[in-house]
């Protein structure tokens, strides 16, 4: 849901000129300014954790451990159209199975996959049983 939210509310708003510009820190930027919230998480972007760096952490803060509240770890991946091999019109023609069935963002999924199940054994690691990470 929130995916297909940023997706059609705030993409929707940028001009094909825009999407030249585009890269990871884009997307990123996007989703920090919807989940951003500092009352109840450590917000951080480039976390390091074990030797890589996690793209957005919301660790939520000790204080607010009380509440049913769940730690976040995400991990971006940008692919340009150049890299997909397809033009903007093939791409919304595919249905968002058929995008992940792509050679190309099947390995960028699966490396997303690795990189948060090593970053998750370090924080849980550190948190112990207070963590309640969902990635």
């Amino acid at each position: 849901p929130l995916c297909d939210f940023i997706e059609t509310r705030y993409f929707q708003v940028f001009d094909n000129r825009d999407y030249r510009w585009t890269n990871q820190l884009t997307i990123k930027t996007a989703f920090l300014v919807v989940l951003f919230s500092d009352t109840f998480y450590i917000m951080d972007s480039e976390t390091a954790i074990d030797k890589g760096y996690a793209d957005l952490s919301m660790i939520i803060r000790p204080d607010m451990r009380k509440y049913q509240l769940l730690d976040h770890l995400l991990e971006f991946k940008y692919i340009s159209l150049k890299e997909l091999g397809l033009s903007a019109e093939a791409i919304k023609e595919k249905t968002r199975e058929e995008l992940r069935a792509l050679p190309r963002v099947e390995a960028e999924l699966d490396a997303a996959k690795k990189q948060l199940s090593r970053y998750r054994a370090t924080l849980e690691a550190v948190y112990g049983e207070k963590l309640r990470l969902h990635t």
